[in-house]
């Protein structure tokens, strides 16, 4: 791969819009300066490296049309995970508790507290999600900020148990994770090859996105025990990837790539494909760039300016890439040719519902979307926080 530049504007900008976190220090998610931000098991094997066979025929434009709104008045909804059958767990960041949405009708049901949640700035209780046996054990994983880290436990969820009173103990797989006011990534997710996967970020010390040693500003890879997974790039170490700013969307496409979503600085947000022990180039470059040539650094596939994005969560459907973006207020759609986008990205519903944190992929093939407008950095409007469900092409 060649080297990414800051330089690289003129040939991005056929790419479109982009937004991350702005000019002038270190930036949040929104876009602004830190200082302006509100307070607030073994064994398996290693995913194939991506191949660049190619995804079915998409088309360049697709269509989103929302079809209902699931539930009203979340608070700092964050990390979203379906349950068998449909049904919704979500992450209040603010509140630290899990409630489960039901699929028909969005009725909430408080499953409880997650103990030991510091929320402050972009930290709290962010990603969760569910075991790939959940059926046989139950168990809900949650990423969240404590008092010294960002950590990943497991809890057992029982339904049977009265609500607000559903999880167990939690049970710590993973800690040490750098903490701070900003860039605490937080996306968890299990991948096809049922290791779990975290997106994090270098908390503004941008030097820990390069050091292999430390888990920040990485892509994570573990069994579901919390210990370094078969198959990466070193053998005892849970970093599969490196020199990322802030992660905070995993996705995978319909051949098993993994697929994340990036906070840029001053220039691009980005989106790329995640390839094991390779280095996405931060805080030596920001998107796209030609470089030095002999460089390690990897290029995203598409990226956006400044102000139109500022991405968090993202799902695959219909051959397509979904992006919630924040600052942006708007939902991204970048259809997949293999490795590469087949067409240039497509905004939907730009301001029509605030901040959009986290998207889904439903059982009936289009997609929930979650919005961010109680998060202290938007402005909500009646019945926000709330999920909507989305149907797309």
């Amino acid at each position: 791969m060649q080297r990414r530049s800051q330089t690289a504007v003129l040939a991005a900008a056929s790419l479109l819009l982009a937004a991350g976190c702005s000019s002038g220090g270190e930036k949040t998610e929104n876009g602004g300066d830190a200082s302006s931000a509100p307070p607030r098991s073994p064994g398996a094997s290693a995913p194939a490296s991506p191949s660049a066979s190619p995804s079915p025929s998409v088309a360049a434009k697709g269509s989103v049309k929302v079809t209902a709104t699931l539930t009203t008045g979340l608070e700092s909804p964050w990390g979203v995970a379906p349950l068998p059958g449909g049904d919704l767990l979500v992450a209040s960041r603010d509140t630290g508790t899990i409630v489960k949405v039901a699929a028909d009708g969005g009725k909430k049901t408080e499953l409880g507290s997650v103990p030991g949640v510091e929320a402050g700035g972009e930290g709290g209780l962010l990603g969760i999600a569910v075991s790939s046996t959940f059926g046989a054990d139950h168990q809900v994983y949650a990423y969240f900020t404590t008092a010294s880290d960002n950590r990943i436990v497991r809890m057992i969820y029982d339904e049977k148990r009265p609500a607000g009173n559903q999880l167990g103990a939690p049970d710590t797989i993973f800690k040490g994770i750098p903490k701070g006011q900003i860039h605490n990534g937080g996306r968890i997710a299990f991948g096809p090859d049922k290791m779990l996967y975290a997106g994090t970020g270098e908390t503004g010390d941008t030097g820990l996105a390069q050091d292999k040693d430390s888990p920040g500003g990485k892509v994570l890879r573990m069994t579901p025990d919390g210990e370094p997974a078969h198959g990466n790039p070193e053998a005892d170490s849970v970093v599969y990837d490196y020199g990322h700013r802030n992660v905070q969307g995993l996705a995978w496409d319909g051949e098993k790539r993994l697929w994340a979503s990036e906070f840029g600085q001053d220039t691009w947000d980005e989106l790329n494909l995640v390839q094991p022990g390779k280095n996405y180039g931060w805080p030596e470059v920001e998107g796209k760039g030609k470089g030095d040539a002999g460089s390690t650094f990897v290029d995203p596939v598409a990226q956006w300016k400044t102000a139109d994005a500022s991405p968090s969560g993202i799902a695959y459907a219909k051959g397509s890439i979904w992006m919630a973006g924040l600052r942006g207020e708007r939902l991204w759609r970048i259809p997949l040719d293999g490795t590469k986008a087949a067409a240039e990205p497509q905004a939907f519903l730009d301001g029509d519902y605030g901040r959009l944190r986290t998207v889904v992929a439903a059982e009936d093939g289009g997609l929930w979307l979650v919005t961010s407008n109680t998060d202290g950095r938007g402005e909500p409007r009646k019945g926000d926080d709330r999920i909507l469900h989305l149907e797309v092409s």
